[in-house]
């Protein structure tokens, strides 16, 4: 062993021990005859004390060396002069009087500043990764996820289920433009997929009487990126035997909150998670993902508008179009550039324009746009629906529900964002049920397409709707929902055979592409497969929220960047044509050298 303790494990204990460290040199300052080094490893760091009158070589030794040199330093603990300390660290009260030092290896100097956290741009930060690492930001938030796995472990092995890998190569899905595809050299022309999730696998092991079971699964979705996806991923995937919807409800609960209490840097607001339905959430939220730490929901005001001689309202109130509101506390104040920032943000949503009122914080007079197309008593109706008062601005949308939804959905959580009403809120978890079965429009062909999977299961008691009304079938599929994002995923199973050809005809799965793409599950379901249901929380999101982290590169070891590219390695990166040749890949125009 190169150290016998480790940096931030040394306490006034320890005191006249002889200890031997080895880690970093965090800084370094010189006082004349006194060097001071801050070693630093993963557990902290600790002040090192070299005195030229009693430690000549090792003094020496420390004139040589610059920041984030390796070094191997032995010496006394001792206890700091008093007014020395330094509260702020948990070595604080000791120091390292070397006697003996050896630079385990020397350091340029680096790109980034490891010492404290700086703006570096954050290509450069996932460029030179290996460094940002040392940082204390990066450590902590790799510690609190592999505390939150090993929970996760203890928690389920106690509760009955088994950890089970299943394969990484697998075949590709229907939606093949979303799979990594991986050639075979064996089997020419032929491809393995990278799986998107292990949902038919996990399905199967349920068929295979292995009951309960989980795995901290790695899955991969070659998709268009978004701020905060990654190709590459990070699941806790699981699925169980002879559950209903509620037991795995109450299950992930239990879960999230014990998980929360042990390794969360970010409070929980609740150990009681609301239960909304998809219906309330988008009507209440305009998002199946709601962000429930505030108020400003949404409010049909179609009564209302319908009666006030603005055309646009009463036309589309007639059409059966809704038309509904938010109130933003405290901004009726808003400038008239302030209010076309609002508007083009709507716009930018799907909205061909923003209707507005605000009402003066001291005079109570409403202003606005439309203000002149409302009489005093439908004003005073409205304010009072509202629940507006003095000083507040509602903010109204009519169009066709979807895009209403969308558009103050979208408003809600921006002026949240500009009011700072999510800052310092802690973590707030709420479930949305009873989704849907199929999206509310059909394809060109008249085939419906799943809102989830096409193995969710529909609510028993809707399942003759499937003949008559398929879009108001209801389904079992469950989704958790923290400060706004989707954390989990899940739903009730199909387990029969006859119900799952009926939901692959209304997709438009013919006899032929169903039985090439899921035969191997079609016939496992004429083998005695068990009820069964599941779900997959995303550890990645998950962990940043945790970690208080604004997305989810700040909780991985090697993220990919927005484009998907790891600007450490140049990846993705052409490859050379004798590689190609052996997988019988030709490239269209373009060589490889």
């Amino acid at each position: 062993m190169l150290k016998t303790i480790d940096c931030g494990a040394i306490r006034a204990e320890h005191v006249e021990q002889q200890v031997t460290l080895a880690g970093w040199v965090h800084k370094r300052r010189d006082m004349g005859g006194i060097i001071f080094i801050d070693l630093r490893d993963r557990s902290g760091k600790v002040q090192v004390v070299v005195d030229a009158s009693k430690t000549a070589e090792a003094f020496a030794t420390a004139e040589q060396i610059r920041s984030e040199y390796v070094l191997q330093v032995s010496g006394t603990v001792a206890r700091r002069m008093a007014g020395q300390e330094n509260p702020n660290l948990p070595t604080g009260d000791i120091e390292i009087l070397a006697t003996a030092i050896n630079i385990l290896n020397t350091a340029k100097t680096p790109p980034l500043q490891i010492d404290k956290e700086a703006n570096e741009d954050e290509s450069l930060r996932l460029k030179y990764r290996y460094l940002d690492l040392r940082r204390e930001r990066p450590q902590r938030n790799l510690i609190l996820r592999h505390k939150a796995i090993k929970f996760i472990r203890d928690f389920l092995d106690e509760r009955g289920f088994l950890e089970i890998e299943t394969p990484i190569l697998f075949k590709s899905t229907p939606e093949g433009a979303r799979d990594y595809l991986v050639p075979s050299r064996v089997h020419p022309g032929k491809f393995y997929a990278l799986p998107q999730s292990p949902q038919q696998l996990k399905q199967l092991l349920m068929v295979g009487g292995i009951e309960r079971y989980f795995q901290i699964a790695r899955c991969f979705r070659d998709e268009d990126q978004r701020a905060d996806r990654q190709p590459e991923f990070t699941q806790l995937d699981m699925e169980m035997s002879f559950m209903e919807r509620d037991d795995i409800l109450n299950l992930i609960e239990e879960l999230m909150v014990g998980m929360a209490k042990k390794v969360s840097l970010v409070p929980l607001t609740s150990e009681k998670f609301a239960r909304l339905s998809y219906h309330e959430a988008m009507e209440r939220f305009g998002s199946d993902r709601p962000d429930v730490r505030y108020g400003m929901e949404l409010i049909d005001i179609s009564e209302i508008a319908g009666q006030t001689a603005f055309q646009l309202f009463a036309d589309n109130v007639r059409a059966g179009k809704p038309v509904k509101a938010i109130c933003a506390k405290g901004c009726g104040g808003y400038s008239r550039k302030e209010m076309g920032d609002l508007e083009e943000f709507a716009k930018g949503h799907g909205a061909k324009g923003l209707a507005w009122l605000a009402i003066h914080p001291e005079t109570q007079e409403i202003r606005g746009p439309i203000a002149k197309f409302f009489t005093v008593e439908q004003l005073l109706a409205l304010t009072e629906r509202m629940g507006a008062e003095p000083g507040d601005l509602i903010l109204i949308s009519t169009d066709v529900k979807w895009t209403v939804y969308k558009v103050l959905g979208e408003l809600r959580q921006e002026l949240a964002r500009r009011l700072g009403l999510t800052k310092n809120t802690g973590l707030t978890f709420c479930w949305v049920v009873d989704f849907p079965l199929f999206e509310e429009t059909t394809t060109e062909e008249g085939h419906y397409a799943p809102s989830h999977h096409m193995f969710t299961s529909p609510k028993r008691a809707h399942i003759p709707l499937l003949d008559s009304d398929p879009h108001a079938v209801l389904s079992e599929q469950y989704d958790l929902v923290c400060n706004g994002f989707e954390v989990a995923g899940g739903s009730i199973r199909i387990h029969e055979r006859p119900l799952q050809r009926k939901i692959m005809d209304l997709i438009g799965f013919s006899w032929e592409e169903a039985e090439e793409q899921f035969g191997h599950m079609l016939e496992a379901f004429e083998y005695g497969a068990p009820p069964h249901g599941g779900i997959a929380p995303g550890i990645d999101r998950l962990m940043a929220l945790m970690a208080g982290e604004p997305n989810i590169r700040e909780v991985m070891a090697f993220p990919k960047n927005q484009n998907a590219m790891d600007l450490m390695a140049d990846a993705p990166s052409h490859v050379v044509q004798r590689q190609l040749d052996e997988l019988h890949i030709a490239l269209a125009g373009r060589a490889i050298g």
